[in-house]
């Protein structure tokens, strides 16, 4: 069955990001390394990183509870501090916000 969002329903930002020629691996380090840190800022529900598999592109999939949250997090001192020089590391970031529209689950099958 289908699931509408709500407005009290979490953020989710998918970015794209295509590393620098040779530096996928490395592109990949850091941003695992930065959803470590993510993953203890306030707001945080989840962050799943995505390696195409023409490895070409590394895609981040982060659920917050909200924007505000998530905005305040890549905004911190500390962040900016460790992360500034990342764009440095790639040809091309794309990050959007995303509101879950609707969900569509496999139906249950009775006994």
């Amino acid at each position: 069955m289908a699931q509408e969002s709500t407005s009290d329903q979490p953020v989710t930002q998918i970015t794209v990001v295509e590393p620098g020629e040779g530096r996928f691996e490395e592109a990949l380090s850091v941003m695992k390394e930065r959803a470590r840190y993510m993953s203890q800022q306030p707001g945080f529900m989840s962050i799943i990183l995505h390696r195409s598999t023409d490895g070409s592109r590394i895609v981040n999939y982060i659920q917050w509870q909200s924007p505000e949250l998530l905005q305040k997090a890549h905004h911190s001192p500390e962040f900016r501090e460790k992360w500034d020089t990342f764009g440095d590391l790639t040809d091309d970031i794309a990050p959007d916000l995303y509101r879950i529209e609707e969900v569509f689950t496999p139906k249950s099958t009775g006994s």
